[in-house]
């Protein structure tokens, strides 16, 4: 059984639009777009590169396949991400693209419900769910996601998209790591624990 693992940059108030550059996504009118550089530090990189060793594949949404699709496979090879994002394969969810040209991409078929359910029953490593904000919310809202890995950056934008928007439901979760880098950034890891509880003081 394979593990789907959420890895996301987020603001302080759990906004997960554009973190790249002002022209990632301007969808809705967003204007904060390129808000994470200012605010990130090396063990943000050194806690991200520490992720995708420990996965086997990554599973991206149309818009963010489109964006890495863009950069990687021309960026600096100098950049220790550059090989590992090219060479790691790829499934790509979509209702609208009819094929997948970036090297060891596979375009999931039909439901991606179902064709995430068969890709968790199949052999093999932990599969990254990288940006990808819709897909990523059809995979909670459905139980399919194992775990959270999540850097949380102090800065408030205020309005985007967020990775636990209205309607998240309701789901309790137990830290497996939690660390604070000198830049203020949270990294943390989390895994689902069913139901939250409830208590009064």
């Amino acid at each position: 059984m394979r593990e789907i693992i959420i890895c996301t940059f987020l603001t302080l108030d759990g906004v997960m639009q554009a973190p790249g550059g002002p022209d990632e996504d301007a969808g809705s009118g967003f204007e904060h777009g390129g808000w994470q550089k200012p605010v990130d530090d090396e063990e943000v990189g050194e806690a991200i590169a520490g992720w995708y060793e420990h996965c086997e594949a990554m599973l991206l949404g149309r818009r963010t396949y489109d964006i890495f699709a863009s950069y990687w496979p021309t960026a600096d090879p100098g950049n220790p991400f550059t090989h590992r994002m090219n060479s790691m394969r790829k499934y790509v969810a979509s209702r609208t693209l009819t094929c997948v040209e970036w090297q060891n991409s596979t375009l999931l078929e039909g439901d991606v419900v179902a064709a995430v359910r068969e890709l968790k029953a199949s052999d093999g490593g932990g599969i990254s769910v990288v940006g990808s904000g819709d897909l990523a919310q059809t995979l909670m809202r459905h139980g399919l996601v194992d775990e959270y890995r999540l850097t949380i950056h102090p800065v408030i934008i205020g309005t985007g998209k967020r990775l636990f928007a209205d309607g998240a439901i309701p789901t309790a979760l137990e830290p497996v790591s939690v660390s604070t880098t000198k830049g203020g950034t949270v990294v943390g890891v989390y895994r689902p624990n069913g139901e939250p509880s409830y208590d009064s003081y």
